[in-house]
């Protein structure tokens, strides 16, 4: 290897010396299977680490469903984890998933999928564990895991991986930047969790349940009952055009398309459509054909079909872009009758309030639908246009925290990606 080939594109100031290639193995004071025990019911103590306890994105331990071995623990003192151990998944889809054992999890045994590498003194545990997270380390694993059957890396082939080792010193640099940048990453991702659960606990309590004239909670100063009315009476249905992906793009057009595929999954409930992500439609001549259900601000559009029972999730549309915008594939684009709040539909309509309605109607096995002559039917409860504005108002605020904290963790997380590439050789 070439001697410039052997330092990282990156480092901090005062470390000049080339990097070095060693084994895992070489680093690691042993390696060992873990505990071939059942999971019981958790003691409040002695907690068990499967592969699935250990979370996809974080790598940390989850602890939503803690568990204990169904083991005389006494005698498995082997199999408790402590400070430096690097546990690495040996099969099955997670293989090389790895979590580094941290103080605060408590005590924690580790359960026979997993193999624990025990860092010694001469690497430094957190270094080890982030080049664990590397292109070219996901790259031996997913050459190596080949098998006839299922994927698996065993203990041997871990300790034969090979890293690139600066000096400890350099080492802990690295480990204590990129753990720092973690815990931010983390920080950002429990923020973004509890607003997704504050938001489905407020769509609960803000639309009436079943039977019930009034919701749980609403803004001080409204006192009148809901009103319900059939969805046919409040809306009447526009026409939608049939082109797939193919026929759109993201470069230029003379019209926009909303494709239900981004519905489903790239739209929140109400969709901005200013956003430059609208995809064009490739064919001028399809326009012309669809003049007369151009969308307007206020229109909701469902998707129609889906592989769950996300089917009829819908999105109201708010701002528009210059360029006239058509509903397509799969969709259903529906016109309120009547006013409505800014975001009061786009809510009501995802909210289990209205979208429980809906699961009874839903045809298909692997691909779930819903009809027009469905939605047709299907009640739609609101209150006055004030009280529906201030209701907008609110979700749509948390909506903005949300995709805040959404956008602030990919930016983190891309920067992780980047320094995962720079720092290390």
């Amino acid at each position: 290897m070439a001697e410039q080939a052997k330092v990282p594109a990156i480092r901090f100031a005062g470390f000049t010396d080339p990097w070095e290639q060693r084994k895992l193995g070489d680093v690691a004071s042993s390696f060992d299977y873990g505990l071939n025990a059942a999971a019981t019911e958790y003691d409040g103590q002695n907690k068990y680490l499967r592969i699935t306890d250990i979370d996809d994105e974080t790598h940390e331990f989850s602890k939503s469903d803690l568990t204990t071995p169904l083991a005389d623990l006494a005698m498995s003192a082997d199999y408790l984890l402590k400070e430096g151990d690097l546990l690495f998944a040996r099969t099955g889809a997670s293989v090389g998933k790895t979590y580094l054992y941290r103080q605060f999890d408590g005590m924690v045994y580790f359960a026979g999928f997993l193999i624990r590498a025990r860092i010694g003194e001469g690497a430094d545990p957190e270094f080890a564990y982030q080049a664990t997270l590397t292109d070219a380390y996901k790259k031996y694993v997913a050459i190596t895991s080949q098998r006839s059957g299922q994927p698996g890396v065993n203990a041997q082939e871990y300790a034969d991986y090979q890293l690139m080792l600066p000096s400890k010193t350099e080492q802990q640099q690295i480990g204590m930047t990129l753990r720092s940048l973690d815990d931010l990453i983390t920080l950002h991702q429990r923020k973004y969790d509890k607003l997704v659960i504050f938001k489905k606990s407020m769509l609960e309590k803000m639309f009436p349940k079943d039977g019930e004239s009034v919701p749980e909670i609403r803004f001080a100063g409204f006192t009148d009952p809901w009103e319900q009315r059939k969805f046919g009476d409040c809306f009447e249905f526009l026409k939608s055009n049939t082109l797939s992906r193919a026929g759109l793009n993201g470069e230029n057009g003379t019209a926009r398309n909303v494709h239900y595929g981004d519905i489903l999954i790239k739209f929140g409930d109400c969709l901005d459509g200013e956003r430059s992500d609208l995809p064009f439609i490739t064919d001028d001549t399809v326009l012309p054909k669809y003049a007369g259900s151009i969308l307007r601000e206020g229109d909701v559009i469902f998707a129609d079909t889906a592989e769950d029972e996300t089917a009829g999730k819908c999105v109201e549309l708010r701002k528009l872009p210059k360029e006239p915008t058509i509903s397509g594939l799969h969709t259903i684009p529906a016109r309120p009758r009547f006013p409505f709040g800014t975001g009061y539909l786009g809510h009501y309509l995802n909210s289990d309030a209205y979208h429980r309605q809906l699961l009874p109607l839903m045809q298909g096995i692997k691909v779930i639908s819903v009809s027009k002559a469905a939605l047709q039917d299907t009640q739609v409860r609101f209150p006055g246009l004030s009280e529906q504005s201030a209701i907008g108002a609110a979700l749509n605020e948390i909506d903005s925290l949300i995709t805040l904290h959404q956008r602030k963790l990919e930016l983190l997380q891309n920067i992780k990606k980047s320094l995962l590439d720079k720092m290390f050789v």
